[in-house]
């Protein structure tokens, strides 16, 4: 039959012409470049919430810092009443050691949150550099694929058409009859027509063809199909 040994080079030039098609139907839809933008903006929320952490705990810090100095400003002077002799009643003497105790503990409780708001400080500082470094791999893998897309819609338009111009020159040496089915079947069979049968296995389906099926296609002179798919099949 006209043109059958030609027939996987047509569904070789139709597949290639799907897969350029359905890439560009991506492309022109966005989507690799609204995924990067939503991986980015995660990356800005995860650094910025980390900033904001960092800033709040360098606020309490100062707060405590300020806390601790008035209380030992207040401990300096309580202790200076007490040892400069300007008090001489046992009660109240006793009633500034009172205070001074209080005052010490106070500063030891501010001390302790102050250590804790250091070693979280710390903690969320040894965080950061990793997340800035992804925020910044993010925006530049945004930046190019943004740059790029445009690129890859010319070339897939230019392979568009040569591979079609190649289609068109191809067509005329297959019998009418055989691109007639081949077309059919392209269109119910997920766009394969035509696949090898390699060892008695249909490369469409993959699945192995009995011994008397085999046979007998051996003897056919005319269009060869799959006992099981019904796709064409084209013998090594």
């Amino acid at each position: 039959m006209k043109g059958y040994d030609r027939l996987l080079e047509l569904q070789e030039l139709d597949t290639s012409v799907d897969r350029l098609e359905a890439r560009r139907r991506h492309l022109e839809s966005g989507r690799d470049v609204d995924e990067a933008r939503a991986v980015v903006e995660k990356a800005e929320e995860q650094v910025g919430e980390l900033r904001m952490a960092l800033d709040s705990i360098a606020s309490e810090e100062r707060r405590l810092e300020h806390d601790v100095s008035s209380l030992e400003q207040r401990i300096a002077a309580e202790q200076g009443r007490l040892y400069d002799g300007s008090v001489a009643n046992p009660k109240e003497l006793q009633a500034i050691q009172a205070e001074i105790a209080g005052l010490q503990s106070r500063k030891s409780r501010l001390e302790d949150e102050e250590l804790g708001q250091m070693e979280r400080r710390e903690e969320l500082e040894g965080r950061l550099p990793p997340l800035e470094a992804e925020l910044k791999e993010t925006r530049e893998r945004l930046d190019r694929l943004e740059e790029t897309s445009e690129e890859e819609l010319g070339e897939i338009a230019a392979d568009l058409e040569r591979r079609r111009v190649e289609r068109e020159g191809l067509v005329p040496e297959l019998d009418e009859e055989l691109l007639d089915l081949y077309e059919d079947l392209r269109a119910s069979k997920k766009g394969v027509g035509a696949a090898r049968l390699i060892d008695g296995v249909c490369q469409g389906c993959h699945e192995k063809l009995s011994p008397l099926y085999l046979d007998r296609l051996k003897r056919t002179d005319g269009i060869r199909r799959c006992e099981n798919c019904r796709r064409i099949l084209v013998l090594e």
